[in-house]
This record gives structure tokens, C-alpha cells and sequence, in this order.
């Protein structure tokens, strides 16, 4: 396969990456605003999105199972565009049952659709891994960026009811999805079967792929708590849904173009020390907000712009070394450090609503901050190619 058509997939696969986050980054500006149409508390609404991280997250690596073993492109198609309805039309639910279905289908889109495209990514690379790796994870940032500040103009200038009509673009993409990107069948020849149970005791046995999946796991911590809990402190501090959106549309941005970059610091400062960096900053960093959002708010919203760009630093660089460690199993990889990871997260912020309501969202963040830091010894044992 000629280069240009490689890079023109991985173009197409990029694009659908970015228009599938931009969905899935939709609620969080807004759930403090359908929380108080629907009547439920942030207890309630953090709940939801848990569940939301769950069904998006923690599936990934089955899914990512069943895309390497059916060997079709069709979880790319049907990803898409669940996300591109549901998540929408989770503004027009009117009781909390609904809004949990909604977010559930619009979850199961994300987790269908990032398994298969990481791997797709994997396949069509020749040369240049963490570069095509670091724009397709980047344009998926710089995506879920825009999906707070789509979401919150939205809701700020048109009004919730009118959220159905985003999911167009969406719909239209994962149409054009079929033509653009080749069946992975015409191609490579499908592997043989294993059962789910041996691929996945092989995985999770591999020493390399725990320390990556533990230094992922922390990761998720600082942005997902960060995503979940910010816009209701901001909002009891009277903030308007646009000025939420655009500060988690900064943060998103600025993780994007960590990734994007990524490459080029990790051959300036080398693969581990730039691992290194990314966790050992966080307590530091969550520190300096946690002191000045109310006394300095402009260097908090700075603080907390660049946080998100240093934590993201090492994602392609982690990334590419899981899918080379085991290169065998490229959508279950990419499942379990995309996905799996952030389900785990979920899982532990499922919580975590309840306990901010009890002693406050800054106190919950500055301990979230502080994980990282002590994960970090475990880097000096991965294995990298400069070791």
C-alpha cells in the first residue's frame, strides 16, 4: 500500500477520532445544567457520569477482542454514530431514567469505536509510530476539547432543547467511514483464533503492560476528576455554562497538543524522563490551583490549562509501547490503556461526587493530584529502546 493512501486513512480514522470525542466530551459543561431541569443532585449527576466512564471505557479490551477476531471495520461505523446521536439527545431527556439510557448508548459508541480505530492506526503506520499515534490520540484531545464549548454555546445561546441538532456532522461522517477506510480483510490475513480468556491472561501478565496501564490509570484520575467535579465547583461560584466550557475546552485543548508534540520532546529529553515529568508534576501543579482559584483565579485557569498539557506529554509515547510490547493484539491493547484504564477510573470516581458534596471538590482534587507522584517509581522498569 502506497504512503499517501496509508496517510490518507490515518487522516480518515484521525477525523472520525476527533468527531467521536467531540461527542463524548458534550455533558460535562452541561450536566449541572440538565441535573437541575430533571431535579437530581451532584451526587446523582457524578454518578451518571461514572457510569458514562464505565460503558465508554471499561468494555474496551472486549470489544477490542472481538474487532481483532471478527476482523471487520464495522465497530468504527456504528461507534460514531452512536456517540453522535445519544449524546446529544441526552439534553432532551426528562427524568433521570432516560438520561441514563442516553448516556449509556452514547458510552457504548465511545467504547466500540476506539479499540478498532487505535488498532487500524497500528496496522496502516509503516514507519513514524508515535507520530501518527500522537496526531490520531491528539485530534481525539483536541476533540473532546471542543465538545465542553460546542455543548455549552449551545445551551447558552440556543437553549438545551435545541442539542439533537449537532448530531448531523456525525451522522454524516460515519456514513462516509465505508468509502474511506478499506476493509482490514482485503488486506492482512485474519489471525487465529485464541479465546478471549488466554489473550487476556497474556496481557495482564506481561509486566510491561501493568506499569503502563498503572501509569494510564493515574493519568485518568487528574482529567477525569478535573472534568467531573470543576464545572460544579465553578458553577456554585456563579460561572456561566459558556465560561465552563471554554475552560474545560482549554484544558482539552492544551492535552491535544501535548500529545501532538509529544514525539518531539520525548527525542529532546528521551522516553522516561518524559514519562518522568508528566506524573511527577501533577501534586505540584494541582497544589498551585487548589491555592489560587480563589485568590488568583486568572494563574489558576493558567495552571490548570498547562496541567493538562504536561499530563498528556507521555500518552502516545505509553501508547506505542504497549502495541509494541504485544503487537499481536493491537485493538485489545489499545482497549485496555484507552479504555480499560479510564473504566477503572470510573469505577473509583463513582464515588467520588458524593464524597466532594461531603468535604468539598478541592480536597478530593488535591489527593487525586497526589497518586501520581507515588506511581511514578514503577517507570524506571519499563523497557525502552534508548535503555
Amino acid at each position: 500500500m502506497k504512503s499517501i493512501k496509508r496517510n490518507r486513512i490515518i487522516g480518515w480514522l484521525s477525523a472520525a477520532h476527533f468527531t467521536t470525542d467531540i461527542y463524548s466530551g458534550f455533558l460535562n459543561p452541561i450536566m449541572p445544567f440538565i441535573a437541575a431541569k430533571i431535579g437530581i443532585s451532584m451526587g446523582v449527576a457524578a454518578l451518571l457520569m461514572s457510569i458514562s466512564q464505565l460503558f465508554s471505557q471499561l468494555l474496551q479490551p472486549i470489544f477490542g477482542f472481538f474487532a481483532d477476531s471478527i476482523f471487520k471495520r464495522g465497530f468504527i461505523f456504528w461507534g460514531l454514530l452512536f456517540s453522535a446521536v445519544f449524546f446529544p439527545f441526552s439534553s432532551s431527556a426528562n427524568n433521570v431514567w432516560i438520561l441514563a439510557l442516553f448516556i449509556v448508548l452514547g458510552s457504548l459508541g465511545v467504547s466500540i469505536f476506539h479499540p478498532q480505530s487505535i488498532g487500524f492506526v497500528i496496522r496502516f503506520t509503516k514507519e513514524d509510530f508515535t507520530k501518527n499515534m500522537g496526531m490520531f490520540l491528539s485530534l481525539g484531545s483536541i476533540g473532546y476539547a471542543f465538545g465542553p464549548i460546542i455543548s455549552a454555546s449551545v445551551t447558552q445561546y440556543f437553549g438545551l432543547a435545541k442539542m439533537p441538532l449537532t448530531s448531523i456532522p456525525g451522522i454524516l461522517l460515519a456514513l462516509l467511514m465505508f468509502s474511506c477506510v478499506p476493509k482490514i480483510s482485503d488486506i492482512y490475513k485474519k489471525p487465529e483464533k485464541e479465546s478471549i480468556f488466554e489473550v487476556f491472561k497474556t496481557i495482564l501478565s506481561n509486566t510491561q503492560i501493568k506499569i503502563l496501564i498503572l501509569i494510564a490509570i493515574m493519568k485518568a484520575v487528574i482529567s477525569s476528576s478535573c472534568a467531573i467535579l470543576l464545572p460544579f465547583l465553578w458553577k456554585d461560584y456563579g460561572h456561566s455554562a459558556f465560561y465552563i466550557g471554554t475552560a474545560l475546552f482549554a484544558f482539552m485543548l492544551a492535552g491535544g497538543i501535548g500529545s501532538l508534540v509529544s514525539p518531539k520532546f520525548e527525542k529532546w529529553l528521551g522516553t522516561k524522563p518524559i514519562i518522568y515529568v508528566s506524573m511527577l508534576s501533577m501534586p505540584v501543579m494541582m497544589t498551585i490551583f487548589v491555592f489560587t482559584y480563589k485568590i488568583v483565579p486568572v494563574l489558576a485557569l493558567i495552571d490548570f490549562v498547562l496541567m493538562a498539557f504536561v499530563l498528556m506529554l507521555a500518552t502516545p509515547i505509553t501508547m506505542v509501547l504497549a502495541q509494541k510490547e504485544l503487537p499481536q493484539y493491537k485493538s485489545i491493547i489499545g482497549g485496555f490503556l484507552n479504555g480499560f484504564c479510564w473504566g477503572i477510573v470510573g469505577v473509583i470516581l463513582s464515588g467520588m461526587g458524593f464524597l466532594a458534596q461531603k468535604y468539598g471538590v478541592l480536597q478530593i482534587l488535591f489527593v487525586a493530584g497526589v497518586l501520581p507522584a507515588f506511581c511514578a517509581y514503577f517507570v524506571k522498569y519499563l523497557k525502552v529502546d534508548t535503555d
